[in-house]
């Protein structure tokens, strides 16, 4: 039996995933008049993934969200050289990407321990600078988390991502019959009978347009980027997000959401993909199923009933295409099962491309030898 265990945020306003801070370098020692000398460097500012970490738990104890690296010291008759100044570390969550205000990457906290370096202290006097020393960098810094899964869950709103969850496990999100019903981000965990391990990523709803940050827009495109694979989660019978926005039928529904992670950022739409067609214990479902598979299988074909900016460059060919009823059960374990094979069948992928890396390294460097 294939077990899932949760983990929620219970209110989206106790769960962040960006924080802006204020960093500076310590400022370098003084030399010494008179017998010169080399004050000490100021220490630097790094930002640190750490275990059990959360953004929240940052601006919670650094109300002042302040970060400031030790002065170095002087330089002294006693030791021409002076002390340099202590370094301070954040201690952030795994999954940050840092930036700067001016949205340039300054690193990456992928696994636990990495260490990105935000603001270098100053330099120490010397007689060369006039025994004065420099001041520190100093900037803003964003922590932007992206959460890490194997498999991120993509649907518009009131495509039953929730409704699937709960029937994949004991959890109890919030259902409506409204749209917007999840509006943060949850991860989960499948653990299969040999204790094999998947992670998912249920996260907000997109809506036309997300990519130009309309609706949860940037907050839920950037959490696609770290996941291995997507699900794609569509209703069957289609949707209409209001009485004033147009209708989508499932196949029009899948090509907008491929658009929209376009557009966002175009590399999201090569990564190994699955489709859940949802509420298949409605009318009509298994009619409208084979004429979304046949549609799915020559998607150029049927490109005119798309509006041209609905068109997206490329089309996703989907690894499975699983019919399911959240409601109802039906589909749910083939589901798990298909999102068991593909991992696996990607991770043997990667096995196999690492190694012919290292196989053709190491003929060429034989090649050189010779």
């Amino acid at each position: 039996m294939v077990h899932i265990s949760r983990i929620c945020f219970r209110k989206y306003g106790n769960f962040m995933d960006n924080l802006r801070l204020y960093v500076r370098g310590g400022t370098g020692g003084m030399a010494l008049p008179r017998l010169g000398g080399h004050g000490g460097n100021g220490g630097d500012v790094w930002v640190v993934a750490t275990k059990n970490m959360t953004l929240k738990k940052i601006k919670d104890k650094y109300p002042l969200k302040r970060f400031l690296g030790g002065p170095g010291g002087n330089s002294s008759v006693r030791a021409l050289k002076g002390e340099r100044g202590k370094d301070e570390e954040i201690s952030a969550p795994v999954g940050i990407t840092v930036t700067a205000d001016n949205g340039s990457i300054l690193g990456e906290l992928n696994a636990e321990g990495d260490r990105v370096l935000v603001a270098k202290g100053g330099s120490g006097g010397t007689p060369y600078s006039a025994l004065l020393p420099k001041k520190g960098q100093a900037k803003h810094i964003r922590l932007d988390l992206k959460l890490i899964a194997d498999l991120g869950l993509v649907g518009f709103p009131n495509a039953g991502k929730s409704s699937l969850l709960t029937a994949l496990s004991s959890a109890t999100p919030q259902i409506a019959s409204y749209a917007f019903t999840t509006l943060r981000p949850e991860i989960g965990k499948l653990m299969y009978p040999d204790y094999k391990q998947i992670s998912l990523a249920d996260l907000p709803g997109l809506i036309e347009g997300a990519h130009i940050n309309k609706g949860m827009g940037h907050k839920f495109l950037k959490h696609v980027e770290r996941t291995q694979q997507l699900l794609f989660v569509v209703d069957v019978s289609g949707f209409q997000l209001a009485s004033k926005t147009p209708f989508r039928s499932a196949f029009e529904a899948v090509q907008l959401l491929t658009k929209e992670l376009e557009l966002y950022k175009e590399e999201l739409v090569s990564k190994p993909a699955l489709l859940a067609v949802n509420k298949m214990d409605l009318p009509d479902a298994e009619d409208k199923l084979e004429e979304l598979k046949v549609q799915l299988q020559n998607p150029e074909e049927f490109t005119n009933l798309l509006p041209d900016d609905m068109i997206p460059n490329n089309f996703i060919a989907f690894r499975h295409v699983i019919p399911v009823s959240a409601s109802t059960g039906f589909g749910v374990d083939h589901l798990k099962n298909c999102i068991r094979l593909s991992l696996d069948e990607y991770a043997a992928m990667e096995t196999s491309s690492v190694h012919q890396e290292k196989l053709q390294a190491l003929r060429q460097q034989s090649c050189e030898r010779f």
